[in-house]
């Protein structure tokens, strides 16, 4: 191997890291959160598109999770950020960490991306723009994925909080 090779990958691997230590964090915190509140809940860490992953998972289906959802996602966002502050006070670095509760997070995603490809599908037949309804950051970048993935390009306009996708065709 070359040294460029050799230090890539070393870089590659200290990411990798990083993002695990960041998921520990999190999920510390997690644990923590989730005691004070007195909600059952299993903590699972991954690593997904270069950011750690978390996610609070219930075996019993009990409802006291949604209690962390809130309304379309309201408290889930709040925790997110709460708990990248955390990551960030530990490591002193900034946390683009993703937090996923009850599958409420993996349930949009699904629901998003047949959103997205539906606009690709209009804007291909139309050959016009499609403009979306207002999003989180979050679901912009879902629905981008998606247009990508059909073959097309999407930009964001507006400001937040009414910031929206317009999908351009081909």
């Amino acid at each position: 191997m070359t040294e460029g090779t050799t230090s890539a990958a070393a870089e590659g691997g200290d990411t990798l890291t990083r993002l695990e230590q960041e998921g520990e964090i999190a999920a510390d915190y997690l644990e923590g959160l989730l005691d004070i509140a007195d909600l059952d809940g299993d903590i699972d860490m991954d690593v997904e598109a270069d950011r750690a992953a978390v996610s609070i998972i219930s075996d019993s289906g009990s409802r006291d999770l949604q209690k962390l959802v809130g309304r379309d996602g309201e408290v889930l966002e709040a925790l997110q950020e709460l708990t990248r502050l955390a990551v960030h006070r530990e490591t002193g670095d900034r946390s683009r960490l993703m937090l996923d509760i009850a599958g409420f997070r993996a349930k949009k995603r699904e629901e998003l991306t047949a959103v997205g490809i539906k606009a690709a599908e209009e804007a291909k037949s139309t050959g016009e723009p499609v403009k979306l309804q207002p999003m989180t950051p979050f679901e912009r970048k879902v629905v981008h994925d998606a247009i990508a993935a059909a073959g097309l390009r999407s930009e964001s306009e507006g400001e937040e909080p009414e910031r929206f996708v317009v999908v351009l065709p081909a």
